[in-house]
């Protein structure tokens, strides 16, 4: 059964670029994106993984730890991160998965369904401190990952998760935010001191709680 937002991340244990690691022992108490790649020295994976490599403070702000995987094997993990090295003008800072049993891929519903049995769809998944997952992304595989907009995502799940707020189309960190249905008018002035703004009695919205 595919995987639904809300549950549990399956743990599972697995060899990688920097050695044997359980993935929630990994993650610990801070979230994750697991991301997936059809194959080794496929070229667009390689300006990923270079993305991710650069993007790791940013990452970093957020609690966040990556890891990646790719069916393939670690010998061809380690000459594949040499050239996203030399190409990417950077260091792959972060694990890489070897999934040559599919173990992973076929926990996660990895395997693409019209392609080849170790063809894995580029799937994104977030992973909130709680090991639930908060979000899933599926790309073609010929098509990148917007790593920006996974950060932005990624803001806004921390934001909203921890204030009874939502985001509104094309929010970026540091914007007005959508106060919660449920929360009622007389309650905003205690929860939302900075003021708010009623567009409509549904549509309500208050500057960026946690700044």
């Amino acid at each position: 059964m595919a995987l639904r937002l809300g549950d549990e991340a399956p743990n599972f244990t697995a060899e990688t670029s920097e050695g044997t690691i359980d993935f929630h022992e990994y993650l610990g108490d801070g979230w994750g994106v697991l991301f997936s790649h059809p194959a080794d020295y496929t070229p667009v994976c390689t300006t990923e993984l270079g993305t991710v490599a650069k993007l790791k403070s940013e990452f970093e702000k957020r609690n966040v730890k990556v890891m990646a995987l790719s069916v393939d094997g670690l010998e061809s993990h380690k000459g594949w991160i040499s050239d996203i090295n030399e190409t990417q003008n950077t260091t792959v800072n972060f694990p890489i998965i070897a999934d040559a049993d599919k173990k992973v891929s076929m926990l996660y519903d990895m395997i693409h369904p019209n392609a080849s049995e170790n063809f894995t769809v580029r799937s994104v998944f977030v992973i909130g401190n709680d090991k639930k997952i908060k979000l899933i992304i599926t790309y073609p595989a010929s098509t990148g990952r917007n790593f920006d907009e996974l950060l932005r995502v990624i803001d806004s799940l921390q934001l909203t998760a921890n204030y009874s707020v939502a985001t509104p189309a094309n929010w970026k960190h540091g914007e007005d935010v959508v106060i919660a249905p449920a929360i009622s008018d007389a309650d905003i002035p205690g929860k939302f001191p900075k003021g708010h703004k009623v567009i409509k009695p549904y549509l309500r919205t208050t500057p960026q709680p946690n700044l």
